[in-house]
């Protein structure tokens, strides 16, 4: 006689036949039935001490390993908890699923006080999805997936949410289909936008190429095109390393330093922006306003609203990034690469005029990182170091350095983000560096990391409050409010928690610890006093 499957069994199944290894989750009891189907899945799963961190381990994980990170959430005050991780998911384009339970179906939206009831789930996470699907019907789950992972390989990606109500989660399930559907591919763009970029880019005397989060996957045919056209390079924090750093040809990730807003506003006769949102957190830093471009614009964008946010553009080319800037290629037929020692002059000036809010100590403090650990991924929360990063750390390779400053800006996200990034490339170093008041958001977050024995590297910041916040009052003569707040001793909750942990208070201490770290099986947490490298604020 053949074993029952239920809907839960078969939806673990069905993740792992689509190449799902991780699931980060809390169970509970309307999630049971989720569970039921691990004994037999090639599935690891990580347990967390609250669901937002649960999303942001997602997050991290699906930024350095390039697929979507799973949640399974509890119905009520899980999808609440894990919405702000979504919000930051969405904003940054990130593929994350969630799966969660739902009351039973006779029960939904009757109000009668069920346990985790909530009138509207789905209402909740509308803002937060790029798909929101209740399963009411076993037989719909291939489908409702096979949605959901059409999101991942063909659109903009970033969450897709399926509730399941509890009595379908226990249905039987045997007779579906558990084949997976193929998967659309991305779509490449109309010839006539490509003939218009190309057109315009062959005969521009001094373009510019940015590069965002969406041209992760572009690097071959963004460098092609760059040299092609010696055609220098600006990328967005979420842009690091598409083209390497050491290329001449790269300026930099700073689009909101007043030298490239100039090269990108007044100078450049044609900009083509792959990606990109042209939006607030990349390129207006420091609130000078928005950009005003006076040459012409190409955008590149899977999403078709995108291309018509922030800035009008001359050529809208929807479509993947890495089809579009093969096939613009493709049409210009003359290189300039005797142009080529001229535009790399124009990088190194332009880099030259960034140098002024540079610091030392800071270069000095990321110089220390690399230089220790080598090639890492370092996973940023809101914090004076990141805001730095953001500027003037560069990286070789995509997915080395992120955080979450230049989205949703939600704090408490190091943490758990980095365990999911360590989970994801477990052979190369991760560091995740947070503030002493943003780590409290989610410090409980280390026990989960010394349970999974995960061998990452926290780094706490500690400036003894909510440092930048306290900079805003005063630039504002605002008296300080609930900014000078109290910070715990981290390595003792560290090693409280189980996790190793030191306190440094200079670079050659944080070069030791950093040693020791590499070297430990587990987490190592490194409290990193402000005051003893004398940083201050970062700009």
């Amino acid at each position: 006689m053949k074993q029952q499957r239920t809907c839960g069994e078969a939806l673990t199944a069905l993740l792992e036949a689509y190449g799902v290894d991780t699931v980060f989750g809390i169970p509970g009891v309307h999630t049971i039935e989720l569970y039921r189907g691990f004994k037999d899945a090639n599935i690891q799963h990580i347990t967390p001490r609250h669901e937002q961190g649960a999303g942001f381990m997602a997050d991290g994980y699906a930024r350095v390993k390039g697929k979507p990170g799973v949640c399974y959430i509890i119905t009520g005050p899980g999808m609440t908890n894990i919405v702000t991780a979504m919000g930051q998911a969405m904003q940054d384009s990130i593929p994350m699923l969630v799966i969660s339970s739902v009351n039973r179906t006779a029960q939904l939206a009757m109000g009668e006080g069920r346990l985790h009831e909530l009138p509207n789930q789905l209402a909740i996470t509308k803002g937060v999805s790029r798909y929101n699907h209740t399963l009411l019907n076993v037989d719909n789950l291939p489908k409702v997936l096979a949605q959901a992972f059409a999101v991942f390989s063909s659109q903009r990606p970033g969450p897709v949410h399926i509730e399941i109500p509890i009595d379908v989660l226990a249905q039987d399930a045997s007779h579906i289909d558990m084949t997976p559907w193929p998967m659309p591919a991305p779509p490449a763009a109309n010839p006539q936008s490509i003939d218009a970029a190309a057109a315009l880019l062959a005969s521009a005397e001094r373009p510019l190429m940015i590069l965002g989060g969406g041209a992760r996957h572009a690097s071959k045919p963004a460098q092609a095109l760059a040299e092609k056209l010696a055609m220098p390079i600006v990328n967005t924090c979420n842009g690091k390393g598409v083209v390497p750093s050491s290329h001449p040809l790269c300026i930099g990730s700073t689009p909101s330093h007043p030298a490239i807003r100039e090269e990108i506003e007044q100078h450049a006769d044609v900009v083509i922006a792959v990606g990109t949102e042209l939006a607030e957190t990349d390129y207006d830093f420091f609130f000078l306003g928005d950009l005003a471009m006076q040459g012409k614009l190409i955008r590149i964008d899977i999403d078709n609203g995108q291309l018509l946010r922030n800035h009008r553009p001359d050529v809208p080319v929807l479509a993947d990034a890495s089809l579009s800037l093969a096939a613009i290629n493709s049409q210009i037929l003359e290189e300039k690469s005797s142009k080529m020692d001229a535009a790399v002059a124009r990088c190194k000036a332009i880099q030259d005029k960034t140098l002024d809010m540079k610091k030392a100590t800071y270069a000095d403090f990321f110089a220390t990182l690399t230089d220790t650990l080598g090639d890492c991924v370092i996973v940023g929360d809101s914090t004076q170091p990141a805001y730095y990063a953001q500027a003037y750390y560069e990286t070789h390779h995509t997915a080395r350095y992120f955080h979450s400053t230049t989205g949703y800006g939600t704090l408490g996200y190091a943490f758990p983000a980095a365990i999911g990034a360590a989970l994801a490339s477990p052979e190369t170093p991760v560091i995740g560096l947070t503030g002493d008041g943003g780590g409290q958001f989610s410090l409980s977050e280390i026990i989960s990391a010394v349970d999974a024995q995960v061998p990452v590297i926290y780094i706490v910041w500690n400036n003894s409050g909510h440092g930048e916040i306290r900079r805003f009052m005063d630039d504002a003569n605002v008296t300080r409010t609930g900014v000078d707040i109290t910070s715990p001793d981290y390595a003792a909750l560290a090693a409280a928690m189980g996790c190793a942990s030191a306190t440094v208070n200079s670079l050659e201490d944080l070069k030791a610890s950093l040693l020791a770290a590499k070297q430990h099986a587990g987490p190592f947490l490194i409290q990193l006093n402000e005051d003893a490298l004398g940083c201050g604020y970062a700009f």
